[in-house]
């Protein structure tokens, strides 16, 4: 089933809510012994909405009326509002152990040794927001890795050859 969203998209003032510049991400994430990398699954499922919103998401199936609990896709603000969302989850862990750009997550440690504490950090974070991951998707205490269009290790960036 696919719901237009355009009347409620053109109603809706634009999020101006930046994202993450990517090449400093992958600059910080760059030269770390031990990463992780970790995939949200269904971002945009996962963000309740205000019960004054899903009013505003209300559709008609066949004789029956129905109403979006959580976020669609296809809503202009989606991807801000992730964005943000994200943003406050991972607040103290953002350019300390983490790198987050939308759903797509990074948890870096300078010592192998240390990456146990920093993935429970991250776990623990998670929990909290009653946020999944997509098992599929995650690779863990990695020496290198894809991310965001590159390839990042302890010895610096490189271009994903996949995506040249």
């Amino acid at each position: 089933m696919c719901i237009d969203f355009t009347s409620l998209n053109e109603a809706c003032p634009k999020d101006l809510h930046p994202l993450p510049n990517v090449e400093k991400l992958v600059e910080c994430v760059a030269g770390h012994e031990h990463m992780s990398f970790l995939d949200a699954n269904s971002r945009y499922h996962q963000v309740q909405l205000w019960l004054d919103d899903q009013e505003k998401m209300t559709f008609y199936a066949g004789d029956a009326i129905y109403c979006y609990v959580i976020m669609p896709f296809g809503l202009k603000n989606a991807g801000a509002t992730y964005q943000k969302l994200i943003q406050v989850v991972f607040k103290l862990q953002i350019g300390k152990n983490i790198e987050v750009y939308v759903d797509d997550m990074i948890i870096t440690s300078l010592q192998a040794e240390d990456h146990v504490d920093d993935l429970n950090e991250t776990f623990q974070n998670l929990r909290l927001a009653q946020m999944k991951l997509n098992p599929l998707k995650c690779t863990f205490a990695m020496e290198s890795g894809k991310f965001l269009g590159y390839v990042v290790s302890k010895e610096g960036i490189e271009v994903n050859p996949d995506k040249v």
